[in-house]
């Protein structure tokens, strides 16, 4: 299939899978004689990985090296479990901090509104932020 039918396939623009392609992410098509790219099939199923890598919230590094590990004929399935645990462990302390900044804002939320102009200074701007 040419690069315009993989992109609506996959719901990705043309520029994307030629970056993929450029990246090594994605494996590079034939070449008709005219000089259009001609993807296999298997180039959906390709891109639909590293859609799924990038929805799990995994870097296109991270993606090519799980990639380059099958490639070597080897299974990735223990270095996609260590990726995934940091990636939870990342995501644990995301979590962490919005929650002490949501009651931060909570707070801050609280005090305004019960708003005191006059208590305010002009150098403050607004005291509750």
């Amino acid at each position: 299939m040419r690069i315009g039918q993989l992109a609506e396939t996959t719901g990705t623009t043309t520029k994307t899978l030629r970056f993929y392609e450029e990246s090594g992410l994605l494996t590079p098509a034939e070449r008709l004689a005219s000089g259009y790219r001609d993807y296999t099939d298997d180039a959906v199923g390709q891109v639909g990985f590293i859609h799924r890598g990038q929805a799990a919230g995994l870097t296109l590094a991270q993606i090519r090296q799980i990639l380059e590990i099958r490639e070597r004929g080897q299974t990735p399935c223990s270095h996609v479990q260590s990726l995934l645990g940091e990636r939870l462990d990342e995501l644990d302390a995301q979590i962490a901090e919005l929650l002490v900044l949501r009651e931060t804002i909570s707070q801050l939320h609280e005090d305004a509104s019960k708003p005191e102009p006059s208590t305010c200074s002009a150098d403050q701007v607004c005291r509750y932020i």
